[in-house]
């Protein structure tokens, strides 16, 4: 037997929810975001209180980008469930301990099974580590470096929508900025590569109109 349809004055009908704009979803706490966090409480908090947020310290941009290039081929929320190990067994990705590693150092990690066991990756981190000691003594740091490839306005869309964001995987900048890197001797920071480490320390704020993240990654930006 159909349902009779409620009366429109009933008491107890919800108004309807306005519909969230095409790539934002809402968690089970109302909240709006981006699509690709889905519902995964590691990745919901890693997209609330980590992406797109502008990172100046030398030991988190190198691990950023060394586990985007440990990423490559596989999930991100894979290197997050890991991230934790990773940063245990690279000595916080402290590039002057990295930098450290020998070949039985490389031969012991190919053992853990708590990491990513891809000899290229790891080993490329070590190599990493050495360029990265280069651009500091150079620069100064990875911060004033990285944060000199900044995209200016003209580069970046009018809006960050979903039908923008969903077909880039690599700008001019990030290109750039690979390009650069390899120069330098540094491997696994190809122009994707790249493009997500962007993303994800804030040198672009690629959270989408109407996420409630991208006023807040705006303001801390501004400042």
């Amino acid at each position: 037997m159909k349902n009779v349809a409620k009366s429109a004055t009933a008491p107890d009908e919800l108004p309807a929810l306005p519909a969230l704009p095409e790539g934002l979803i809402a968690g089970d706490d109302g909240r709006a975001r981006c699509w690709w966090a889905g519902t995964d409480p590691v990745y919901v908090k890693y997209h609330d209180e980590e992406w797109g947020r502008p990172v100046r310290n030398d030991h988190r941009l190198f691990e950023k980008i060394c586990l985007e290039g440990f990423q490559s081929g596989l999930s991100w929320i894979t290197i997050l469930r890991k991230r934790e190990h990773f940063r245990e067994v690279f000595e916080g990705f402290d590039p002057e301990r990295v930098a450290r590693f020998t070949v039985r150092d490389v031969n012991r990690l190919l053992k853990d099974t708590r990491i990513v066991r891809h000899r290229g990756k790891i080993e490329s981190t070590i190599n990493n580590a050495r360029r990265a000691l280069e651009l500091i003594q150079e620069r100064g740091s990875l911060a004033k470096y990285f944060w000199a490839w900044e995209p200016s306005v003209k580069e970046r869309p009018a809006a960050c929508t979903y039908e923008t964001l969903r077909g880039i995987s690599s700008t001019p900048a990030s290109t750039r900025l690979s390009k650069d890197l390899k120069a330098r001797g540094w491997t696994f920071v190809g122009p994707t590569t790249v493009y997500a480490f962007m993303q994800a320390m804030g040198l672009v704020n690629d959270h989408l109109e109407g996420c409630p993240c991208r006023p807040e990654v705006q303001k801390i930006r501004r400042r």
